[in-house]
Order: C-alpha cells, then sequence, then structure tokens
C-alpha cells in the first residue's frame, strides 16, 4: 500500500480551517499558532504536489483539489470518530457519547424533555444538541457527523435515498392572538377572519411557514393575502410579540403550552381547519449505530409517539 500524502491531524486543518473561514480563526479553534496551522498546510501541498489553497484570495479559498480533499477528509474523520465511538460502546453506555439533532422548533420545545429523560437513565453518556434548519441537519445525519435527528420539515431530495425516514408524531400548528383580541371571545372563526388579522411571521425561507402556507392553500386559504406587519427570526420573540398586542401568529403547539396555562394568549380556532405536520426521526442506515443512539430510540422515542396534547 502506498503512503498516505496527507495525516489526520492535516485533514481536521483543513476542516477547520474551512469551519472558520480563515487560518487565524482555525487556529485559535485548535489551540495552536497561526504559523503552525500554515506550515503544515505547505507541507500538506508539497506532500500532494498540487496547490489546495487560492492563494490571490484574500479568505481561505479552496481549488478544486482542495474542495476533493475536504469531501473526503470529511468521510475519512467522520469514519475515525464512528470507529472510536464503536470502540466506547464496548463499555455498554458508561460512556460514550449521543449526537441529536433537531430543527428549530423541536430543538427547542420538545428536545429538552427527552433528552432530560435518557439523561437520568444513562448519566454517563455526553449527550450533545444541534439545533439548525431541517436541511442542514438531514447533511450533517448524511455526514455521519448527527447520529439522529427529529425534524418538521422536508429531506433534501437528494438525500431521501440516502437517509431512513419515519414518521415520528403530528405537531399541530396553532393560530394564537393577543387575550384582549375580540376574536378571543369566540369559540371559531371563519377562514375569511384571517384575511382581516394583521399578522407576524417567521421568515419566507423558514420550514413552519413554508408548512403552514402548502396546508392553508389546501383549505382554499391564501395566506400571500395576509397582512404581514412584521418578520422575525423565533418563536419565541414572535410569542412576545402575540402577547405585547401586535398581532396574531402561528406556531407550533408544543411552543406554546406555558402560554396557554397561564392564560396570556389565546388559541384561536379555525372553523373546519386544522394545520398539522409530521415530524420525522432520520437516521443514516448504513453507519455505525452506537448504544446510546439504541438506546434512545428504543427506551425514549418510544414513550413519546404522540407527544402533543391538542
Amino acid at each position: 500500500m502506498r503512503d498516505l500524502p496527507f495525516t489526520l491531524d492535516q485533514l481536521r486543518i483543513l476542516k477547520a480551517i474551512i469551519k472558520e473561514g480563515s487560518f487565524k480563526k482555525a487556529a485559535d479553534s485548535l489551540y495552536v499558532s497561526q504559523p503552525a496551522i500554515s506550515l503544515q498546510i505547505q507541507n500538506l501541498e508539497k506532500q500532494l504536489n498540487i496547490p489546495i489553497f487560492e492563494r490571490t484570495s484574500k479568505k481561505a479559498t479552496l481549488t478544486e483539489a482542495g474542495n476533493l480533499l475536504l469531501r473526503y477528509g470529511n468521510r475519512i474523520l467522520g469514519l475515525c470518530e464512528e470507529t472510536c465511538r464503536a470502540l466506547e460502546d464496548i463499555q455498554n453506555l458508561q460512556g460514550g457519547s449521543l449526537i441529536i439533532g433537531a430543527s428549530q422548533t423541536t430543538g427547542t420545545y420538545l428536545m429538552p424533555k427527552l433528552i432530560g429523560l435518557f439523561r437520568q437513565r444513562y448519566p454517563q453518556v455526553n449527550v450533545q444538541l444541534q439545533v439548525h434548519s431541517t436541511r442542514l441537519i438531514s447533511w450533517s445525519v448524511a455526514n455521519g457527523q448527527i447520529d439522529l435527528a427529529i425534524i418538521g420539515g422536508e429531506v433534501p431530495h437528494e438525500l431521501k435515498d440516502i437517509l431512513q425516514i419515519t414518521s415520528y408524531a403530528e405537531d399541530e400548528l396553532a393560530l394564537i392572538l393577543p387575550i384582549s383580541h375580540a376574536f378571543s371571545k369566540v369559540s371559531n372563526i371563519q377562514k375569511e377572519d384571517l384575511y382581516r388579522l394583521r399578522f407576524i411571521a417567521l421568515d419566507t425561507q423558514s420550514t413552519i411557514r413554508k408548512v403552514i402556507d402548502k396546508i392553508l392553500h389546501q383549505y382554499d386559504i391564501d395566506s400571500s393575502r395576509f397582512k404581514i406587519e412584521m418578520e422575525l427570526n423565533s418563536v419565541e420573540a414572535i410569542k412576545n410579540a402575540v402577547q405585547s398586542g401586535l398581532g396574531a401568529a402561528f406556531v407550533s403547539v408544543s411552543a406554546i403550552a406555558k402560554e396557554l396555562e397561564l392564560g396570556i394568549i389565546h388559541w384561536a380556532k379555525i372553523k373546519n381547519v386544522t394545520i398539522k405536520r409530521m415530524l420525522s426521526i432520520i437516521i443514516h442506515p448504513n453507519r455505525y449505530e452506537s448504544k446510546a443512539t439504541e438506546a434512545f430510540s428504543r427506551e425514549i422515542l418510544t414513550l413519546f409517539v404522540t407527544p402533543y396534547e391538542n
């Protein structure tokens, strides 16, 4: 077998440079000096006999060869991490780690509860939660950076044949209003009443907003006619805005349990309209499944097949 023209340390450095955006930030993240980082990259290019960074760019920009090396390097490092975790499993959940992914709302309001239950049973297991968009989480599962994820959006088309996607639970989306609003005094509002409301919404690229627009369209409700007063980037900000009387909003029921219990917002039901989305569990079926992942799936997720109350 020919000698490899790179080391694992060099691959880690390359990955850090691209992730952090510069040699200096990569050096800081790896707790080494910038000259040491530069020397490793110089040695790597010498060993490969090909440049991997564009020298004319002020930013850390990869050449075609650099992009190829990074792509394979991520797979190599992922397999190394997988190997280490498989070896840790020999200790039978007396250690090791579990990396869980979730889309925004699920990660904020559902996963902490599930992780808390798991930690009660397996306190020695290090659990990490990564919360990002459905697309980023799906790619992280595909690349082996996340063991298991619960998402509320669509898996990217190019990953549907790679990932195992299992329906988990329905998440109802509620129309919330300030308690002082006139519609909070009626049992149901009509579809046409939606066009009279002022709305606070997530940005147009958010998964939940796309789901809401799609479902409303199925009920012949044109969300493009809604009066959008403002767009905010978090569910918490939206809830606070509604409580302050700034408008109405659609949010996951899981996100408003406390507010409903305290009676500080009103859940307005729309006559003959129910907005639900399916949450899904995604894993990579061809990657090693750690005992921690298996235990979380078997002992925790099965407790919450229907985790939301209407």
